[in-house]
């Protein structure tokens, strides 16, 4: 074969292989967008880590709910009060997350959030009982790979949501706790707990105890001027005689402002919705 020929063919050849080079390349990236598309939920972000996208937070087990409520005993010749209409630094129950997000993160407020872990997120105790064994029946057992899966899936499937927000003013001493239904329930203020420093006692001296009580007397005169009288006992403002409707009660340097019933509608729709979305093996008999 003369040197002409030769030098013709190598280029083709070489011509050739860079073709099919491409052609491979482009096969392999399609089916890499493809697999992305179809890939395991449970697993497709295990290397971010469970909480990646989720700044200034952490991730806590939800804990065992407290369904009793104390029993409301109306004041003789009061009335029952709007409790609804309530707000403590302009949060008031029912209040959607995001509209409290803007409130503290997005506007400028007394309050600020806390330094570090001041949003929590949780996925509801039924649902991660699911995940958990749905993880397990894609042979993921070893515990921290099984709570990635949990934890990925849950975010996936919008079941990890922001359960309490921590918020503080510290000039004051002043702190806020806010605490959220979870996305079945729209993710809104069922809770609100107040504090301050009116009722520490600073040292043993007559001194410290006189600037305690003061500082409590005009505690409670601020809170009789935002609020009025109390309708329920001395401490507490109720706005029917179902417990679980809203409710506030008021403490030495302390709010607890709360609805029940949106708490307890919001763990009742968890465990039926978990219940109902269990993936269950497809036994056949």
């Amino acid at each position: 074969m003369k040197y002409e020929e030769r030098n013709f063919f190598q280029k083709i050849i070489k011509r050739f292989f860079i073709v099919c080079y491409a052609l491979l390349a482009i096969s392999y990236t399609l089916s890499a967008a493809y697999a992305d598309d179809d890939q395991d939920p449970f697993v497709m972000d295990a290397a971010l880590g469970a909480d990646a996208a989720l700044p200034d937070a952490t991730i806590v087990d939800s804990g065992p709910l407290d369904m009793n409520a104390t029993p409301v005993v109306l004041n003789q010749g009061a009335s029952f009060v709007a409790v609804h209409n309530f707000d403590i630094a302009g949060v008031y129950l029912g209040m959607s997350f995001e509209d409290v997000e803007t409130l503290f993160f997005k506007e400028k407020s007394l309050y600020t959030p806390r330094k570090q872990n001041s949003i929590i997120y949780t996925v509801a105790s039924d649902w991660k009982y699911n995940l958990d064994y749905e993880c397990r029946q894609r042979k993921i057992i070893i515990p921290s790979d099984l709570e990635k899966c949990i934890l990925s899936a849950a975010r996936k499937r919008g079941l990890l949501y922001p359960s309490e927000l921590n918020l503080e003013r510290l000039e004051t001493g002043e702190r806020i706790q806010i605490f959220f239904t979870s996305n079945a329930t729209d993710n809104v203020v069922w809770r609100v707990i107040y504090s301050n420093d009116v009722n520490v006692l600073e040292g043993g001296s007559e001194k410290f105890a006189n600037q305690r009580d003061k500082k409590i007397m005009a505690w409670w005169q601020e809170v009789l001027d935002k609020y009025g009288l109390p309708n329920s006992g001395n401490d507490k403002w109720v706005s029917s005689d179902n417990s679980f409707d809203p409710m506030m009660t008021a403490f030495y340097g302390k709010l607890d402002l709360t609805d029940q019933g949106l708490m307890a509608s919001d763990a009742a729709k968890n465990v039926t919705d978990a219940r109902e979305n269990f993936r269950a093996k497809p036994y056949s008999f």
